[in-house]
């Protein structure tokens, strides 16, 4: 049981070492240790790394919110920051995703040639506007929870960034890795995630759900939920559609849009009811 426990603890901080810049190094390090198998299992942890950025970030958010004056332009300065904050913490790792995958899928509509797009470690066009609409419609999108509810707003960062990084499992689990397997940073992750961890992860999901529940029982909250999981169907769609599978780029967009489409689908709650 103690084992099982310690190497619960060490797929943990391999997550965190892996998908954020929060720095786990020296003797804990080769404490943790890696293998192929070791972060493949680790990805069932996602979700709870997104419970920590998004902890972090509301943070942040909430007291930008509080301690900035009262105008307009408060809620834009706090949501740019929290955003700048999340990007930092995850060392953009996402985000680079999204804009190689608009590269790939946007320079060329043959599949084998998008994914050699994709390995360029240069920005292209598409990915640049990529970056661009997705860092201002979670600003705004922010923004404009913040002036109808700062308290929601501030925990709609929790909530999206624990339900974005769920979508990326399902998407592993029922997509074929493709592309160039050896040199991938998501080679590890090219055979599918046991049952196990899929599991692990839901219930990471279903924890920090069950507490943004417990501190305010909305019905926009059903919404925002709905939103991700739109996002996650069409982004899978879309990687079998034109690459028959996933890349370590496609996850990383999946992230990005499932958080994206958690705060469009609160807002639009929000408006549809009148505010809360």
């Amino acid at each position: 049981m103690m084992q099982r426990l310690l190497l619960f603890v060490r797929h943990w901080l391999l997550a965190l070492q892996f998908f954020t810049r929060i720095p786990v190094t020296g003797r804990l390090a080769a404490w943790v240790g890696y293998s192929p198998a070791m972060l493949r299992a680790s990805a069932a942890h996602m979700p709870s790394i997104g419970a920590l950025i998004g902890v972090l970030a509301a943070v942040l958010f909430g007291l930008l919110l509080w301690a900035l004056p009262s105008v307009p332009a408060a809620p834009w300065v706090a949501a740019l920051a929290s955003t700048v904050w999340t990007v930092w913490l995850t060392g953009a790792f996402h985000e680079d995703g999204l804009a190689d995958l608009a590269d790939g899928l946007g320079g060329s509509y043959d599949r084998e040639r998008a994914l050699e797009i994709m390995k360029d470690s240069r920005i292209g066009s598409f990915g640049s506007v990529a970056l661009v609409l997705a860092f201002g419609l979670k600003a705004a999108l922010l923004a404009t929870l913040a002036q109808v509810d700062a308290a929601l707003a501030v925990a709609a960062l929790f909530g999206a960034h624990v339900s974005s990084r769920l979508a990326p499992l399902f998407v592993i689990a029922t997509l074929p890795h493709v592309g160039d397997t050896p040199r991938s940073k998501s080679k590890p992750l090219a055979d599918a995630i046991s049952t196990g961890a899929l599991v692990t992860g839901t219930l990471w999901w279903s924890g920090a759900m069950a507490l943004l529940l417990g501190w305010r029982m909305d019905p926009a909250w059903a919404a925002a939920l709905l939103g991700t999981a739109v996002a996650a169907l069409w982004m899978r769609r879309l990687l079998k559609r034109r690459l028959q599978g996933f890349t370590g780029d496609g996850l990383g967009a999946t992230q990005q849009v499932g958080e994206i489409a958690f705060y469009l689908g609160l807002a639009l709650a929000l408006g549809a009811g009148g505010g809360t």
